[in-house]
């Protein structure tokens, strides 16, 4: 049902003029840091690359995490690509989201009970895949050919699925994008400061609050977290509209930017999701950047682009 109504919603969208200035891809990606630190734009976050249709660049599905994915987020311009690690049997680092290889595959079983050459030997299913969807000529890459095809072009958002965290640190800093990758991990009340513990304080760091029985006091969870080295930003759960201004309130103090999620059904009860974006952009990531999130991770960033290309431009 779901994709039968975003099918109607980008049908009419597409009647519509396009935009005057859509932003055109950049030739490099800034790093981490400094994209970061222009407090006054919107981060657009591709969740799993672009995965969707983009019919204003009249770019078709991709498979997630997938270096289509990738390309496709390139030319629309997206800032971040968020892609998921998982390692294999014999030791590599891969890009895939689940487990096994049974949903975006047509494989089966587990991804760490394969070898890297029985994963190169799978082909990718289209977009988020499922039984029914096509399969394509793309197939599972390393962390390392993500890093390569990502370099000076957009910055990746590394979710890191397993224990792993050592070795995919390692990795980003073997191939020297330490600047140009954010890590992730989940922290609550009692979790202590992350981002200068060994091994995330060797790469830009982003703490995913955690709300504890949906009532935790996110901004002192978020204050825990600024107790040393400093985050980049924090990444905040499915939460209730009425917890968001206390923890934006100390973020805007600290000139931190928040992460919402907007796939599948919104991270912010009620109507924050993609779809009602798709229908009314400035109620959903309009309301949200006025409330005090700048980063949003969407399976739709071509609409997402749209929209931040028809903010009015801050006077320096």
């Amino acid at each position: 049902m779901v994709s039968v109504l975003r099918q109607g919603v980008l049908a009419f969208a597409l009647l519509l003029p396009a935009p005057l200035a859509l932003a055109a891809p950049r030739e490099a990606a800034p790093g981490v840091q400094a994209r970061f630190a222009e407090l006054d734009g919107v981060i657009v976050v591709a969740h799993r690359g672009c995965h969707n249709p983009a019919p204003r660049h009249g770019l078709g599905p991709a498979p997630e995490n997938s270096l289509l994915a990738l390309e496709h987020c390139v030319t629309i311009g997206a800032d971040v690509m968020e892609t998921d690690v998982l390692r294999t049997a014999d030791g590599h680092l891969v890009m895939i989201h689940d487990d096994s290889v049974d949903r975006t595959t047509n494989g089966t079983g587990r991804v760490a009970a394969q070898s890297l050459a029985q994963l190169r030997a799978l082909r990718l299913r289209q977009n988020l895949g499922g039984a029914a969807a096509p399969l394509t000529d793309e197939h599972i890459v390393t962390l390392d050919e993500m890093l390569a095809a990502a370099r000076g072009r957009i910055l990746l958002n590394l979710d890191i699925k397993a224990a792993i965290y050592p070795e995919v640190i390692e990795a980003v800093v073997r191939a020297g994008a330490q600047d140009r990758v954010f890590i992730k991990t989940e922290a609550g009340i009692a979790t202590p400061p992350l981002a200068g513990l060994t091994p995330y304080d060797r790469v830009p760091f982003m703490p995913i609050l955690l709300n504890a029985e949906g009532k935790a006091d996110l901004a002192a969870v978020l204050a825990r977290q600024l107790d040393g080295k400093r985050p980049i930003g924090a990444e905040l759960p499915r939460l209730r509209p009425e917890q968001l201004s206390s923890v934006a309130a100390l973020a805007r103090r600290h000139g931190l930017r928040l992460l919402v999620n907007t796939i599948f059904e919104g991270f912010v009860e009620g109507a924050y999701s993609d779809l009602d974006a798709l229908r009314d952009p400035a109620a959903v990531w309009g309301r949200l950047l006025t409330d005090g999130v700048t980063v949003f991770q969407t399976d739709e960033p071509e609409a997402l682009l749209v929209f931040r290309a028809s903010l009015p431009r801050r006077k320096t």
